[in-house]
């Protein structure tokens, strides 16, 4: 189909879209990825297709929603986890192959199951995972993996290519750049998954996304997904009034619930009607379903819209208005006294292991000595290695209250998604906890629950980005938080990387997206020490040296070969080997004061990680200071 013929088409009154097919192949006990069923399931897949059409949908979407290289195969190269996709690779014999008989596929039976008045759309939904810098998809690989997919749709013979439930109006933008280059004509939808709050959106979020997205040669612009009928009308009214461009709306029927393990929409068919027709009157074009959404809502769909055409109204006044109101400035909290210090003073901090369980009575006491006798700061570890101890946040918080110390939390992004970070991060917040050291995490296999699911939806940089966002007073959505946070961000930098290029690439990116101090490993070795400092330097950012005190010769030699990030020179192994047993410990705290006397000068900061969380070693190291 041409750009003009589909322009043609919808000119004509509401084109009806098909609902969801993830919810329905769920519902007939087909596993995920639902995009596997295309070769797995496809007589399931062709019959709801045909149900659909035979609902009233004109416009039938292909099953290949998430069907790219990314969310399939979690990108294999690069030691994901394995997936249900890798049953299929044997098969196939490589990814790209299996991502075009998926997709090849996916038009195939689409297009035997309706009638010749119905048009094919590829779907085509984000990679799935976040793109740099938020995430570790690099854009290379995201702009890679669009290729693939929507090469694989037009080898197929799709009439056109829906974009849909994009998030990231970056990504949306690099699939149609993809889009266009590959297929300049054929029509081609890009569709927002609004997740932004309903000030946010009066605001004029709709709006600002139509301009954008129809600056990119799009042939009609909407949303889907998310939200239901009555936020979506409001969606519309307002994306009307940006563009000329036809409108689509493909909302959810309202909230889900969670019911023996699925996840149920309960709106009726009647109600979802009644909101299409309004869709309609308020603009839209092309009218349908998405997550939740049955052939029995198209069917209802298809009798509202029938006869109708399109109003192309302004959005309402107070809409308007709204978006030119100055808003309040909002309040910033108040800063970390960590941020006071850096730049003025040499800063001590301390990290102290936590036990098991919930006996932390020690960790208390150790930190109000260690704050008696001068310390600055104390650093408590976020599931360091994957084991099983007490939350961060919670830590964090009673160190604070019951020592009067300052705690510099880490915060790992491996148990959490990315609503789960942003909400821990502002209940931290809330708690008075200032200082954040965002690091990626340890994989579970490695801990205490080798079969625990690892999570990573962002690494340490898109951790930083989250920080940053909310010292702007605003969440990754875009919406007010009601407050400038005031975090100090504080990433990691390892000077021994294997790939010390890209280390340094990821350094500063970090500092790029917002942190405000480095920590390093546990260093040994001065010119380590004066590399650092001239790199940072550079980057006019301030540093803490990783100081890690030996209490003997086996400790050592883990440390050395067993953990990664580490080395011990070899004179400080020979030292430790030869030391007797019973002084291995004032050896290795006489060659970490040495190394604290000579690497002072050169940072912002010590950051010492005594064995055992032990303070009394912290603070032997500590006097070689004075």
């Amino acid at each position: 189909m041409t750009r003009e013929a589909f322009r043609e088409r919808v000119a004509q009154g509401a084109l009806v879209a098909d609902g969801a097919l993830g919810t329905m192949l769920a519902l007939r006990g087909v596993p995920q990825p639902y995009e596997l069923a295309t070769l797995t399931h496809h007589e399931v897949v062709r019959a709801l297709h045909r149900e659909y059409y035979e609902a009233g949908a004109r416009l039938i979407e292909t099953n290949t929603y998430y069907a790219n290289r990314v969310r399939l195969l979690n990108l294999p190269e690069r030691g994901g986890e394995l997936t249900p996709a890798y049953s299929l690779l044997e098969q196939f014999g490589s990814p790209d192959e299996l991502v075009r008989r998926i997709n090849q596929e996916a038009v195939r039976l689409a297009r035997e199951s309706v009638g010749e008045d119905a048009l094919v759309f590829g779907a085509v939904g984000p990679v799935g995972k976040p793109l740099e810098p938020m995430g570790e998809v690099r854009l290379e690989e995201a702009e890679q993996a669009f290729e693939e997919q929507i090469r694989a749709l037009l080898e197929g013979g799709v009439d056109g290519l829906i974009l849909e439930t994009f998030i990231d109006p970056q990504e949306l933008a690099l699939a149609i750049r993809v889009a266009r280059r590959l297929a300049p004509q054929i029509p081609v939808i890009a569709s927002k998954g609004f997740v932004e709050d309903g000030e946010t959106l009066m605001e004029g979020l709709p709006e600002r996304f139509a301009e954008q997205i129809q600056q990119l040669d799009v042939d009609a612009v909407g949303g889907n997904c998310i939200v239901g009928p009555q936020r979506m009308l409001d969606i519309v009214r307002m994306m009307t009034s940006a563009t000329e461009l036809p409108i689509s709306a493909m909302p959810t029927p309202g909230l889900p619930q969670l019911v023996r393990g699925q996840v149920i929409y309960d709106i009726h068919p009647d109600y979802f009607g009644k909101y299409a027709a309004r869709l309609v009157e308020a603009g839209a074009t092309i009218v349908g379903g998405c997550c939740g959404t049955t052939p029995e809502h198209t069917r209802a769909i298809a009798h509202a819209v029938k006869g109708l055409k399109p109003k192309r109204a302004a959005a309402p006044t107070t809409i308007r208005t709204r978006e030119r109101e100055p808003k309040a400035e909002l309040p910033t909290a108040a800063p970390s006294h960590l941020s006071q210090l850096l730049g003025k003073q040499r800063v001590i901090t301390v990290e102290l292991d936590l036990p098991r369980g919930l006996k932390i009575e020690k960790v208390i006491e150790g930190a109000r000595m260690l704050k008696e006798h001068g310390v600055h700061m104390i650093d408590i570890s976020d599931g360091a290695r994957a084991r099983l101890r007490m939350n961060v946040i919670a830590t964090s918080h009673i160190v604070q209250r019951e020592a009067g110390i300052e705690v510099m939390m880490h915060f790992a992004c491996r148990d959490r998604n990315l609503l789960a970070i942003q909400s821990d991060l502002l209940g931290a917040h809330a708690l008075g906890i200032r200082n954040v050291l965002a690091i990626t995490g340890d994989p579970a296999q490695i801990g205490d629950y080798p079969t625990a699911t690892s999570v990573f939806d962002v690494d340490a940089i898109g951790l930083v980005r989250i920080l940053r966002r909310f010292n702007e007073g605003r969440d990754l959505a875009g919406n007010s938080i009601g407050v400038y946070a005031n975090f100090t961000i504080a990433a990691a930098y390892n000077p021994l990387a294997p790939d010390l290029d890209a280390e340094n690439d990821r350094l500063r990116r970090k500092i790029a997206e917002g942190a405000h101090l480095i920590y390093t490993q546990p260093l040994f070795e001065m010119p380590l020490v004066e590399r650092t400092a001239e790199l940072l330097q550079k980057l006019n950012t301030p540093w803490f040296v990783g100081v890690l005190p030996l209490r003997s010769a086996r400790h050592a030699e883990f440390m050395h070969n067993e953990v990664p990030g580490i080395r011990i020179p070899e004179p400080i192994l020979r030292q430790m080997t030869e030391a007797p047993e019973d002084s291995a410990l004032q050896v290795g705290l006489e060659i970490a004061q040495t190394f604290v006397r000579q690497a002072a000068p050169y940072a912002q900061g010590i950051y010492l990680m005594p064995p055992a969380g032990n303070a009394q070693i912290a603070l032997r190291v500590i006097e070689a200071l004075d």
